[in-house]
């Protein structure tokens, strides 16, 4: 598929960049911080699309809860109380530097069809075509059972990026990158993803469902189709212009084709 735009960057901001790991309430702190970054940005020219995590996460401390809960009723119920309160946050943050916010919920059923994920990409495209416009796309966990329950951000936002024919995919996690298990230092660039699957490490934490090895899948999915991936710290997003003008610190995954 051709690309909505020749220059688009699909952003992934997990759980553990937008909510505090004490008690999964979203950091509002951080997110006046992350939003500052991505209106950079837009202001430089680039065209983005955020796949944003933390709905769960921040609708867990609305009902009262410590961790993620076990049965899939109160983790849909989290996601609907959570997904309201962080769209909220988002546009009123954004609203600070003349960007309006797009909400898009999507489930895999989404994009299991050409015709079901045409209309998709239509929708995209359309909303792409305002500059000052981020649509924020998510996984519709209130009602998409089998995506909550296996399914994670990490692969929706690489199924986004081949959608849209992006020109790369930036993974903002809670590290600096992929980090080399002997010396613990942050891998700059891969060439064969095969190469470095001995380098996961459990990075999950209680109110986050994905971890490195769920990135490394869709790292693969996403250079596969020729684009180009990064894992970086999402707690730095005065970072981002540096990595998406090539000399920022991530582990920069090399696109195939």
């Amino acid at each position: 598929m051709s690309s909505l735009l020749p220059d688009l960057t699909v952003l992934k901001a997990g759980t553990g960049v937008l909510t505090k790991s004490s008690d999964g309430t979203l950091d509002r702190a951080q997110l006046v911080h992350f939003v500052a970054g991505i209106a950079g940005l837009i202001d430089a020219g680039h065209r983005c699309l955020l796949v944003s995590s933390g709905a769960v996460g921040s609708g867990v401390s609305a009902l009262g809860l410590d961790a993620y809960p076990s049965d899939t009723a109160t983790r849909q119920a989290c996601a609907a109380v959570g997904q309201a309160r962080l769209m909220h946050v988002y546009g009123s943050l954004f609203a600070n530097f003349d960007i309006t916010v797009a909400q898009v919920l999507l489930t895999a059923g989404d994009l299991s069809t050409p015709e079901r994920a045409a209309y998709v990409s239509d929708t995209l495209r359309r909303l792409l075509a305002e500059k000052r416009i981020l649509p924020i796309i998510n996984e519709n966990d209130s009602v998409a059972v089998e995506e909550l329950k296996f399914g994670d951000n990490d692969m929706l936002s690489a199924r986004v990026s081949v959608l849209a024919g992006a020109r790369r995919l930036v993974l903002l996690t809670s590290v600096d990158g992929l980090l080399h298990p002997q010396t613990s230092e942050v891998v700059p660039e891969v060439a064969d993803i095969d190469d470095v699957l001995g380098h996961v490490r459990d990075d999950r934490g209680k109110f986050s469902i994905g971890g490195m090895a769920s990135k490394l899948a869709a790292v693969r999915l996403a250079v596969e189709n020729g684009i180009e991936t990064h894992i970086a710290h999402g707690r730095h997003p005065e970072r981002l212009a540096g990595i998406l003008a090539g000399n920022g610190l991530s582990t920069r995954f090399l696109p195939k084709l």
